[in-house]
């Protein structure tokens, strides 16, 4: 590894130049990278729901459902409206009331069903069905296009609309949460760092990280947007500490060798090690992500996991070319740091551990109460502002229509007419449906099946599938919503079992039940990986189970401060918060540990061992958990949109919370267990118990 910093020193030019001309192609695979704002898209392929909207799509054209409100409009100008909406690329059809009767007669000798469905005292209902499902861009096109041709009296609605909002809004925001993140970060760096160029030198380094990241994300197609919102963040944050790492490590090694070239061999030789290791756990809190079967969490774990693989692979090739090209201007901009020496905190946390013991056992149980119940909501519509074009919309459909969610069922074409109308009608008894529109529940002594025209019929049925829509009052992922499903599911199935049902309600009742096995699934795995990477790490079995535990402490405390607070977190930061938060901060209580034991097979005792691993080990734990926190508390400050905002404040939160917990209650426990933590690993001192009991009797007479 020598070999390989000293070529890098020599050649930083060139190291440089190529790792430019890198940026080229990273900047292609951008922009050639899809964006999916559809949580739902993300649901496995083997759920009935899915393959329901996969029917809807491939048979129908029209898996894609938005609703338009109209009011105080005449019935000739709310026409003209629906023709030119169904005009747009990408509509497969608008359905009113004209599809149905002749608009000349008067709403008020209307048969109940469709007056009731079409119409409000001063507004008129229009569906519009989308010939691809809600993300695609052929129908965010469509959004685009049909808010073109409204006016004031119109309130669109519907998941695509929401989506279209959506994507405005965090290609709008996305830019700032990246600037503000560089922003605080080298606030926090040029406050910790001795000098004014080096935190800039850092940031470029991990600038060409992320970009090489971002652009790597071609091989997968697309990612969501709640990674491309957060991943420059978050890779900025986690992979700080290789950084510095490196740049404490090359000044170190700068007062033993007059050569800067090997000075910096050394240092790259020195650290590549360390670096790396400490990257496994980062990497594999990720990478447990990935094992969602809500496959945004691949989404999520890849793309971060090789962000921090892109990020140690930057810090050992660019960051040092860049510290020796601008070796002389940063040694010419020095300062002082605002960082103590940590001599009191040392001092503190070894003679009183016994207290900081107690302390963390009394906030273990509230802080675990509030981890387990948390509220947790699973709506994309409650992430964006109030006052957003498709919230108000959504707002007149609940007001005025009475409607929140809407279910689609298919029901096979073989089914008796007589038998379909049976099953719609036990439907609309059902708590909580508004109306139940299909072909066999309009056709009847009321509309004689003559009157209605063949294209109004093919609306309703096509490929061997009737398709039924039925508007729910009630919200989706609430117990209320999630309950109906499963009536409206029993009654469907009782008249024939391949009845399909589908729609946002039905989609997000499933989103709720794996989002609650994927939280199992994702903390077991992280847990059990980081463990083993530990075991690897120390050749010991104890010490992983007090770090495991340590961080999961800080990790119950930062899940419980929502609860306590009395607020609702998005069902992915329950998710994935405890797998970033313990793969990112573990690395703190690494080093400490790692200090520990070596202060300990220097010959001191426990106690004097402790007392310096704190005090040279803090520095290096501030620094990185404040850069943490300063690169994501700036998302969770700014941003409109909920999922990203509650998931940057609990992860800069969390960055806090571990530095806390580490500095003041991880000595206390490795002091206390330092007896088990010897008998139980590989290389750690085995001094006599006459010795630690002389160093103790030491320390506290001192």
């Amino acid at each position: 590894m020598n070999k390989f910093g000293l070529f890098i020193a020599k050649h930083r030019k060139l190291v440089l130049v190529f790792a430019t001309f890198l940026l080229l192609p990273s900047l292609y695979g951008m922009a050639k990278t899809k964006i999916n704002y559809d949580i739902l898209t993300y649901l496995p392929k083997k759920l009935e729901s899915v393959k329901g909207q996969d029917i809807l799509n491939n048979v129908f054209e029209n898996s894609g459902t938005s609703f338009l409100v109209i009011e105080n409009m005449d019935s000739k100008d709310v026409s003209k409206i629906k023709n030119k909406i169904s005009d747009v690329k990408g509509v497969e059809k608008v359905i009113w009331i004209d599809d149905f009767v002749d608009t000349a007669i008067p709403k008020e000798i209307l048969p109940e069903e469709l007056k009731n469905t079409f119409y409000r005292e001063n507004s008129t209902l229009l569906m519009i069905q989308f010939s691809e499902e809600s993300s695609s861009d052929v129908t965010q096109d469509a959004i685009s296009e049909i808010r073109g041709v409204l006016n004031k009296q119109c309130f669109l609605s519907g998941m695509a609309a929401v989506l279209k909002d959506t994507v405005e809004l965090a290609d709008k925001q996305t830019p700032i949460y990246v600037g503000l993140a560089v922003a605080l970060a080298v606030v926090v760096l040029l406050l910790t760092l001795e000098s004014t160029i080096i935190p800039f030198v850092i940031l470029i380094s991990i600038g060409y990280a992320i970009m090489y990241n971002f652009g790597t994300n071609i091989i997968f197609g697309e990612i969501s947007y709640i990674t491309k919102s957060l991943a420059a963040v978050l890779q900025l944050g986690v992979t700080m500490d290789y950084s510095i790492f490196l740049l404490h490590r090359f000044e170190e090694e700068r007062k033993k060798v007059d050569d800067k070239e090997q000075a910096m061999a050394n240092a790259v030789e020195k650290t590549a090690s360390s670096i790396m290791g400490s990257s496994l756990t980062t990497i594999a809190g990720f990478l447990a992500i990935a094992f969602m079967e809500l496959t945004i969490g691949k989404d999520i774990g890849f793309v971060m996991a090789k962000g921090v693989f892109l990020g140690v692979i930057s810090v050992i090739t660019v960051l040092p070319a860049l510290i020796l090209f601008f070796d002389k201007l940063i040694h010419r901009f020095s300062h002082g740091t605002v960082l103590p020496e940590f001599n009191g905190l040392s001092k503190l946390v070894t003679k009183h551990y016994k207290l900081f013991i107690i302390i963390a056992i009394l906030i273990f149980l509230p802080a675990f109460y509030g981890e387990r119940n948390n509220e947790v909501y699973y709506n994309l519509d409650e992430s964006l502002p109030r006052d957003m074009d498709s919230i108000v919309g959504f707002s007149k459909l609940k007001n005025e229509y009475n409607m929140m969610t809407t279910h689609m069922i298919l029901v096979p074409s073989d089914v008796p007419s007589h038998k379909v109308k049976n099953m719609l009608d036990d439907i609309e008894k059902l708590d909580g449906i508004e109306k139940v529109i299909g072909y066999d529940k309009f056709v009847g002594p009321g509309i004689p099946e003559s009157f209605i025209p063949q294209e109004v019929k093919d609306k309703f049925e096509q490929g061997g599938y009737k398709l039924v829509l039925v508007n729910s009052s009630f919200k989706a992922a609430t117990d209320e919503e999630n309950k109906q499903v499963e009536a409206i599911n029993e009654i469907t199935k009782k008249y024939d079992r391949r009845t399909i049902i589908t729609g946002e309600g039905v989609l997000t009742k499933d989103l709720v039940s794996i989002a609650d096995e994927d939280f199992k699934r994702v903390n077991i795995t992280s847990i059990i990986a980081v463990f083993f990477i530990i075991l690897l790490v120390f050749t010991s079995i104890s010490i992983p189970i007090f770090l495991v535990l340590i961080i999961e402490l800080a990790i119950f405390i930062n899940m419980a401060v929502p609860f306590y607070l009395n607020h609702s977190i998005p069902f992915i930061s329950s998710i994935v918060i405890g797998s970033i938060q313990l793969g990112a901060t573990v690395d703190y209580a690494i080093l400490l540990t790692t200090r520990f034991r070596e202060e300990i097979n220097n010959g001191h005792d426990k106690f004097e061992a402790m007392e310096i691993s704190v005090r040279e080990s803090a520095k290096s734990i501030v620094t990185s958990g404040l850069t943490f926190f300063g690169s994501t508390v700036g998302v969770a400050i700014i941003s409109d949109m909920e999922i990203v905002k509650s998931l940057s404040a609990m992860i800069a939160r969390g960055a806090l919370i571990s530095t806390g917990v580490i500095l003041f209650i991880l000595p206390g426990i490795l002091l206390a267990s330092e007896s088990f933590i010897r008998v139980t690993s590989k290389n750690w001192s085995k001094s006599s118990k006459d010795t630690v009991e002389k160093g103790r009797f030491i320390y506290e007479n001192k």
